[in-house]
């Protein structure tokens, strides 16, 4: 099986190895990692990556094929994520007991939502077209990262604490959004 292999390298301490949906293969690893380290890796998990390549075409085959969103459509999703997102974030700061910087609402393919060192908010306007306690649980995700930047256990700590929920909302996320990216 032939694909792409892409590698990031950053300040990370452990390789993570991603399957896209353009049927790439996405690695990152710490900067000083030599580039026969990584070959290694990507040999010792070819099985892997190929069975997960092989699932996410299935996968990608089987999604219903639907129209892309018009650009007047993604401005009318902003327009209403504008008036949503802000009053609930700021209610959500305050009960988790965070603040944060300015919110920006993209139409981003491959993010739900982000959440800057600076303390800056990003959140995709296709939420608008996912359930309410879907987009409660982004806005909280986002805002918990002002207390860990990272998705360690105490940050999923800090999420639970808002929403109990939270592996059937990320699942649903999931599982519902990725029909929604793939019209962008």
């Amino acid at each position: 099986m032939e694909y792409k292999i892409s590698v990031v390298k950053s300040g990370r301490k452990t390789v993570s190895i991603e399957i896209k949906r353009d049927l790439s293969v996405l690695v990152r690893a710490p900067y000083r990692m030599p580039k026969r380290e990584i070959e290694k890796i990507l040999a010792e998990k070819k099985d892997w990556i190929e069975k997960n390549l092989s699932r996410m075409q299935e996968h990608m085959e089987n999604l219903p094929s639907q129209e892309k969103f018009t650009t007047e459509e993604i401005h009318e999703l902003a327009n209403q994520a504008l008036a949503y997102i802000p009053p609930l974030a700021k209610e959500y700061a305050t009960k988790i007991g965070v603040t944060y910087g300015r919110i920006t609402i993209r139409n981003q393919r491959t993010r739900w939502g982000s959440c800057s060192a600076a303390g800056n908010l990003n959140f995709n306007c296709l939420l608008m077209l996912l359930p309410e306690e879907i987009r409660h649980y982004v806005i909280v995700h986002e805002l918990c990262h002002r207390k860990e930047m990272n998705h360690s256990p105490r940050f999923w700590a800090e999420v639970e604490k808002q929403c109990p929920d939270y592996k059937t909302l990320r699942k649903r996320l999931k599982e519902d959004g990725e029909a929604l990216m793939m019209r962008l």
